[in-house]
């Protein structure tokens, strides 16, 4: 349950982070060009926050680079969702990525885990396995 509660927190702070930045890149480039750009620089910070506060585990090259394949499936969802709301629904562009990034907080709690503890199922009580010896 720990794992729950501090995957929301960095939830919460990595969306903040990434709508500053997106609300930042929008005046500059289109917004789905924004979007993307916003969405890479908080999934950095993101790794770094969900491996030393979330999953409390070191971070590894290999996990750094493995991350971003738990993120495609976030950022599939988000973009869906985004060119949705946007594009059928009418949504403002400064409002819908908020909207379609909340569809996604489970799948990328669950496959987040799984890259950043190995060996794991995705249970949230379980606990952490293996480690490697290259850090970031």
């Amino acid at each position: 349950m720990g794992q729950i509660i501090r995957f929301g927190l960095v939830g919460g702070v990595n969306t903040a982070t990434f709508f500053v930045l997106y609300l930042a890149l929008h005046p500059w480039m289109p917004y789905f060009a924004a979007y993307s750009l916003a969405f890479v620089l908080a999934m950095i910070g993101s790794f770094f926050m969900n491996t030393y506060f979330t999953y409390r585990t070191r971070p590894t090259w290999k996990k750094f680079l493995l991350f971003p394949l738990t993120n495609i499936t976030n950022y599939v969802i988000q973009s869906a969702g985004l060119y949705a709301l946007v594009s059928w629904a009418g949504m403002n562009t400064k409002i819908a990525p908020l909207v379609a990034a909340v569809v996604a907080i489970p799948f990328t709690f669950v496959l987040s885990r799984k890259i950043l503890i190995p060996g794991t199922s995705g249970a949230a009580g379980e606990p952490e396995q293996t480690h490697s010896a290259s850090t970031v």
